[in-house]
């Protein structure tokens, strides 16, 4: 990179840390994985690489093509929405049956939650759908990179990148930092409270926004 592609390079990481840092499920994920210690950089990798494919997807050439179609748009916004629902009913089980103390500040060796299969599936799933993922990386981003001609757009796109991957490990090893900390059943509780609803108002938010 050099001193004609810095602009392109800090207005894509600019835009991208803009966007990523409102708090989603996405992101509600890797604090919930990096608060109880389990597969956290798994977890960021597969957001991370998401970004990459969607952000590169963006770039070459879906903003040009005039974004997902309508159809398109509708099946994920359907697909994301339910998933929230379900994520969102899970968390809210965890707040009428909050885990006790013990289980709280077991070990992650001796209490794996998770399988690694699983923590993939759910990572997967916050990211490929969730429709502000598709809108905020492929569409917002790939339209952005516009303004840049070659090699200018992909110094953009990499910027968007190195935001991504700034903000995921950067929120990870704090929650990873509080974790330690975190050990009161009713911080848990307000915590999957807080998901729950999160949740499930994006998900009638998205629904809504079908009719």
């Amino acid at each position: 990179m050099n001193l004609f592609t810095a602009p392109a390079f800090f207005s894509g990481l600019a835009l991208s840390l803009s966007l990523i840092m409102a708090i989603g499920p996405q992101n509600a994920h890797v604090m919930r994985m990096g608060l109880r210690r389990q597969h956290l950089w798994l977890t960021i990798a597969v957001c991370v690489l998401t970004d990459i494919v969607l952000i590169t997807l963006g770039i070459a050439g879906l903003a040009q093509l005039g974004g997902l179609s309508g159809k398109l748009m509708g099946a994920l916004t359907g697909a994301g929405s339910l998933v929230l629902m379900i994520y969102g009913a899970q968390a809210f089980r965890r707040f009428l049956q909050p885990a006790a103390p013990s289980e709280l500040n077991a070990d992650t060796a001796q209490d794996p939650g998770m399988s690694r299969r699983q923590a993939i599936g759910v990572a997967l799933a916050m990211s490929w759908l969730n429709p502000h993922a598709w809108l905020d990386t492929a569409v917002l981003m790939g339209s952005a990179s516009l303004a840049y001609a070659q090699p200018d757009n992909a110094v953009f796109g990499l910027g968007a990148i190195t935001g991504s991957l700034l903000w995921f490990s950067a929120l990870g090893l704090a929650m990873w930092g509080l974790g330690a900390r975190l050990n009161s059943p009713g911080i848990w509780r307000a915590l999957d409270g807080l998901v729950a609803l999160m949740m499930w108002g994006t998900a009638l938010w998205l629904l809504a926004g079908l009719f």
